[in-house]
């Protein structure tokens, strides 16, 4: 078996790229740093507690922001000796970073809820009525929320970056919590003092819910999972026409952060010289390299087989 070795140029510009990232996780920390001082004042001044709740999530949001901006900053390191690929698997770690603290707040925002709930039922919490300044500021971060998942939402498509498509969910998650802080208010402000603990139980679970999908999308990647019809339909779209390969036998895809290195296995004619073959393997690295974005590396192996030798199956992927 002859194996012919070929790389791809970066399709994307990898510092354009660094810099929409850092852009998102600075905006971010800006906003968080800036709502959790606003919306805990506002919680207390306002005898909010829903309010106060949602003011602490931010505390945390601002946490965990410094942490992914250390991992966004590391990942646009250039590749070394020891890590050939670069550094962009520590994007998948900053996400999985995200999926922790967001499960972690959702469990403390539900038993912190649970605890209102019962102070409220047994008659131990304090009846004081929440401010309309309180209703205004959970309002106001809605809006700036908004502003920032459409952001990190829309950096995380075109960068493929798993720690920035973390980042908006999380944005979501704190449009959703600021939502149910603002229920809680209202509800309060009607004299239904039991609303503010349910609202906050309810978003709590949603926030738990998505950082489970932030977990198991971020560990996929690094088990180098990749999207196995689609990409072995697309690599035999784009091979079928070339009358050489006599068989397609396996695709092995791996992912290194936003990229995809993919070694192939074809079966030429045995009568060609390894000169043709190399030609052949050529010709196969550069179809791959333009119908396919984000392959960084293909490896290619061909050997001699009958023509027409039963058995040439259809393209199938393995991991």
């Amino acid at each position: 078996m002859n194996t012919k070795i070929v790389k791809a140029d970066n399709k994307i510009n990898t510092k354009n790229r660094q810099k929409a990232a850092e852009l998102v996780v600075n905006l971010g920390l800006f906003f968080n740093a800036v709502l959790a001082l606003v919306k805990v004042s506002a919680g207390i001044l306002g005898h909010s507690q829903g309010l106060l709740a949602d003011g602490i999530n931010s505390v945390s949001d601002v946490i965990y922001f410094v942490v992914v901006k250390i991992f966004v900053r590391l990942s646009g390191k250039p590749a070394d000796s020891e890590h050939p690929y670069g550094h962009h698997q520590l994007e998948s770690i900053a996400a999985l970073v995200v999926g922790a603290f967001v499960i972690t707040t959702g469990a403390a925002i539900f038993w912190d809820s649970v605890n209102s709930a019962f102070d409220i039922f047994v008659g131990t919490a304090p009846q004081l009525k929440v401010r309309l300044f309180a209703l205004v500021v959970a309002l106001a971060t809605i809006i700036c929320k908004i502003f920032l998942m459409l952001h990190a939402n829309r950096t995380g498509r075109t960068t493929g970056n798993l720690a920035i498509k973390a980042l908006a969910k999380d944005h979501r998650n704190d449009i959703f919590a600021s939502m149910g802080a603002s229920i809680g208010i209202l509800l309060n402000m009607l004299g239904i003092t039991w609303g503010d603990p349910l609202a906050g139980a309810v978003v709590a679970l949603i926030v738990a819910k998505t950082g489970m999908d932030i977990l198991r999308e971020a560990s996929s990647d690094l088990m180098d999972n990749v999207p196995s019809r689609e990409l072995a339909e697309r690599i035999h779209e784009l091979l079928d026409g070339m009358e050489e390969i006599k068989s397609i036998e396996d695709i092995h895809a791996h992912r290194f952060g936003p990229y995809l290195v993919v070694n192939l296995t074809i079966g030429i004619d045995g009568d060609l010289r390894v000169k043709d073959g190399d030609k052949i393997a050529d010709t196969v690295e550069s179809t791959l390299i333009s119908g396919l974005e984000m392959l960084r590396k293909v490896y290619v192996h061909y050997h001699p087989v009958q023509v027409g030798k039963p058995g040439d199956g259809p393209l199938t992927l393995k991991r």
